[in-house]
């Protein structure tokens, strides 16, 4: 088995570690918050901070954070640790759905059920939570967060670093533009621009 080592030791960490476990040597978690050094989280160790990582060459390394207050806090992470993308894992769950043919980028996390529906191109250190379905011609860029049970429509495009609050709906055919927050329970029926926060039903601007 490859190793594997996972950034950061909270919740989409311990997630992440449930669905690696079966075809991954997880070696530990690296987090630079002191109080987690020297704990284990589900079994696996905290192996310190993440300056760890030079010390395991030979290991694969997946970003586990996600924050819709922070929405580019994994991109500012992969720019600091300045690693290839070789040495970055795509973990997905064993009950995922995805189409032959679609390429999902280093570093992505795919988790249960999810299914994407025809063959594309998903980008880099993407974080797709459990339920989320993603059909034809749409078009998700590096760093998206999607919480359980979003939906995308056909022909939909996802900028960099956008997060999309669990259980939105987006209509085909629109666009979510980078660093956009779209709220729990959503229905998207606009565009949405750059770095804006949208919810509501239909989803209405609020900031």
């Amino acid at each position: 088995m490859n190793e594997l080592i996972l950034v950061g030791a909270g919740g989409l960490a311990r997630e992440t570690l449930a669905a690696a476990r079966d075809s991954w040597k997880v070696l530990g978690f690296v987090d630079d918050n002191p109080a987690l050094h020297g704990q284990t989280v589900d079994g696996v160790p905290v192996l310190g901070s993440t300056d760890l990582i030079a010390d395991y060459p030979d290991a694969q390394v997946v970003l586990c954070a996600a924050r819709s207050s922070d929405r580019a806090v994994r991109k500012r992470i992969a720019e600091r640790l300045a690693l290839p993308a070789e040495r970055y894992a795509t973990i997905v769950h064993p009950t995922a759905s995805i189409a032959s043919g679609t390429v999902v980028g280093a570093g992505s996390i795919v988790l249960a059920f999810v299914a994407v529906t025809a063959p594309q191109k998903i980008g880099e250190h993407v974080v797709i939570m459990p339920h989320v379905t993603i059909t034809h011609d749409d078009k998700v860029s590096s760093y998206v967060t999607f919480a359980a049970r979003v939906a995308l429509a056909g022909n939909v495009s996802v900028g960099e670093t956008a997060y999309l609050g669990s259980g939105a709906l987006v209509r085909e055919g629109l666009s979510v533009g980078a660093g956009a927050l779209i709220g729990m329970g959503a229905v998207v029926l606009e565009n949405v621009p750059d770095n804006e926060v949208w919810a509501g039903v239909p989803a209405r601007r609020i900031r």
